[in-house]
């Protein structure tokens, strides 16, 4: 009689289907995973250490470059935790600006974590088709901030730039062609037989699972939890914001989430456009001392400031709790728990969007 074997499979730090650097350790017993180790480590920055003794100018940049893939929303939480401690108020229109770029971040953000998967599970059609549809969202950025990705578009009390005219229609035939677009290439996700025996059914991650590893963003709301912190951000509740949730918990509901979660930027931007006043851009303010903990809502769910700066605004210490590392941790010890598949390894944890530089800041 055969005996099986158990084998320790490693898979990266350099793999094609990585966007950065990460070591999967799989211990198998014939083709199903029994166990998983993830190992982080390989382009550490030390961002944070770089922070602390800076004036807040100069944190502002850094912060964005965190990561590249969410630089907005860092430099939208770092502001916004420095207008807490500052109780500096952006203006009106500031606020729906933000709104918007943030919003067409998320969506460039979304795009690439499909289109990741998609090439994962080698349907690389799909995953061409939305990465071309990611650099119309680009050139959006580009045009309303002035840079593709390191924008600094934010600023205490407002933002740098307002909204011509012929930019806000531009947005507005960009938006038309994305909706048309996407909603043809999540249906050929959705009805996809490839896809669904690629993506039903594996790498469930349960609510009672999901609690327990505190996942958040997509990786949360695909399984039943609704958290979502732009439903207590301000600016959202006026524009009557709700959370995608779906309750499947597998890689097809993760990546289904992302897709529904497009439609839903490309409504809160409309409406953003529409109900955006006249006014000022910049509110000015100074940024004084305090210490405060401040989160927003990245693409990848719950991100987290704490920052404590003394009197004439300098950054004395700070600390980041970026997305990534709840959802690496849900995926290694409940969705690749149990796989029946080595080959499944890679697309559940790209299902659950890591962002390799958030973590190794």
């Amino acid at each position: 009689m055969k005996k099986t074997v158990d084998v320790a499979i490693p898979i990266g730090p350099v793999h094609p289907c990585w966007k950065e650097p990460v070591r999967i350790k799989c211990e198998t017993k014939g083709e199903q995973v029994l166990s998983v180790e993830v190992e982080l480590g390989y382009m550490k920055k030390g961002i944070e250490r770089i922070m602390r003794g800076r004036p807040w100018q100069e944190v502002m940049f850094l912060a964005e470059r965190v990561c590249g893939i969410c630089s907005v929303v860092h430099n939208m939480v770092f502001i916004e935790t420095m207008e807490a401690i500052s109780e500096i108020e952006p203006t009106e229109r500031a606020a729906f600006l933000r709104v918007i770029v943030n919003e067409l971040d998320r969506m460039q953000s979304h795009l690439i974590a499909n289109f990741s998967y998609c090439y994962t599970i080698e349907h690389e059609t799909l995953a061409m088709y939305l990465l071309n549809e990611r650099e119309h969202v680009m050139d959006m950025i580009e045009r309303i901030t002035g840079n593709r990705v390191n924008t600094a578009y934010m600023i205490p009390g407002g933002v740098r730039y307002d909204l011509r005219p012929e930019d806000a229609e531009s947005l507005r035939e960009t938006l038309a062609l994305l909706e048309k677009n996407l909603d043809r290439y999540m249906r050929i996700f959705e009805n996809g037989p490839m896809i669904a025996l690629r993506s039903r059914d594996i790498g469930i991650l349960t609510k009672e699972d999901a609690l327990m590893a505190h996942a958040v963003g997509p990786t949360a709301r695909a399984s039943g939890i609704a958290t979502d912190l732009r439903t207590t951000h301000p600016t959202y509740r006026k524009l009557d914001f709700e959370p995608v949730v779906r309750t499947e918990g597998d890689n097809y509901a993760r990546i289904m989430v992302r897709f529904e979660e497009l439609f839903r930027s490309i409504g809160l931007i409309r409406r953003a456009l529409a109900m955006m006043p006249e006014g000022p851009v910049r509110g000015g303010g100074i940024c004084k001392g305090g210490e405060i903990r401040y989160s927003g809502e990245a693409p990848r769910g719950e991100l987290t400031y704490f920052v404590k700066a003394d009197r004439y605004g300098r950054v004395e210490d700070i600390a980041i709790q970026t997305p990534s590392i709840m959802n690496i941790d849900a995926c290694t010890h409940h969705m690749l728990k149990g796989v029946l598949s080595v080959a499944d390894v890679t697309a559940t944890f790209i299902s659950s969007d890591p962002c390799i530089a958030c973590n190794e800041r």
